[in-house]
């Protein structure tokens, strides 16, 4: 018979066994600490919570080393956010700033009413299949109640745009209020790899050849027509007048970049080369600075906004003890 001593040991030994065996036939998800911020944790799983489905998204998009990079960037932007709203919430708390009960609880009913039709019963157990008690959840939801009126609160009153400003902005960034700008665009589009297997290098030196004979005095519709392989071909090319709507963004780009009668570079873009040629062109018009006025204004507010809040976070992160693990 054994003691209680060895009895004892025997069990803790058989238990370890258990529990290894466990561990080597089912990978475990560990919590641990992510970060400290002042005396408060932020614990991986929080960390997790947050880009959860946004890594399921990178999952179906990458593979490898890239997914690795792209899902690290994401865990540690999730994370600073966590430190910048555990930082804003101790801030509400130094300056003993209190929410009303009632706001909480009528953010709660509106949630009841628009997302569930006014069901609580299915609030509360769709709350119950993700793990959550109302408690918790109106928690968290006063906890981002809180973080946006601290962020409004910094940030409203110390900002303002100049009206030299916003008039800088538009004489500076015209382009972008431009409308009906159009070239008359003319295209010799060949495939990387030829019907007959030549590689893509043979096929770009083709173009270059191309490119050259128009240079010396060719005519573009005619190579067009003897080598391009396209729908355009037998029009010699022609693509008529686009903006800047018609094509994808990089051929777009390389379209507008040029000069009435200029025989583009060779460009190349996914499976094919392309050379192109604009035959005129046809100048934007350009919104009334009055009637994009708001917009810019709105913009730049924004943006002023945001520096704003990002200078009182940085203040704050620079008082604060943060740790990260």
């Amino acid at each position: 018979m054994l003691s209680p001593r060895l009895l004892r040991t025997a069990c803790v030994l058989a238990l370890s066994c258990c529990f290894v065996s466990h561990l080597l036939a089912e990978p475990q998800v560990l919590d641990g600490i992510a970060a400290v911020v002042n005396k408060e944790v932020i614990t991986f799983s929080q960390v997790r919570d947050i880009v959860a489905a946004r890594e399921r998204s990178l999952r179906q998009s990458y593979g490898g080393t890239d997914l690795e990079a792209k899902v690290k960037a994401l865990r540690e932007t999730a994370l600073q956010e966590l430190i910048d709203r555990q930082l804003i919430l101790q801030d509400f708390k130094k300056n003993d700033y209190k929410l009303p009960p009632y706001v909480i609880d009528e953010h709660i009913k509106t949630i009841i009413r628009e997302e569930f039709g006014g069901d609580r019963g299915a609030f509360v157990r769709t709350l119950q299949a993700q793990g959550y008690t109302l408690s918790k959840f109106k928690e968290l939801e006063q906890n981002k109640i809180i973080v946006q009126a601290m962020r409004g609160q910094k940030v409203k009153t110390s900002t303002s745009v100049p009206p030299t400003k916003v008039k800088e902005y538009y004489e500076k960034n015209k382009r972008e209020f431009a409308a009906n700008e159009s070239v008359q665009l003319r295209m010799i589009v060949i495939p990387k790899e030829s019907l007959d297997g030549g590689s893509a290098a043979a096929q770009k030196e083709l173009v270059s050849e191309i490119r050259a004979k128009i240079k010396n005095g060719a005519d573009f519709g005619k190579m067009a027509q003897l080598y391009s392989q396209d729908s355009s071909a037998d029009v010699g090319g022609e693509w008529g007048w686009v903006d800047k709507k018609t094509l994808n963004p990089a051929l777009t780009e390389a379209a507008f970049s040029l000069k009435t009668g200029e025989v583009g570079q060779v460009f190349e873009q996914a499976s094919n080369y392309y050379l192109m040629q604009v035959s005129a062109r046809k100048e934007p018009t350009y919104a009334p600075f009055e009637t994009v006025k708001k917009d810019i204004e709105t913009r730049l507010l924004g943006e002023e906004r945001q520096k704003a809040s990002e200078k009182w976070l940085t203040e704050m992160r620079g008082k604060a003890y943060i740790k990260r693990y």
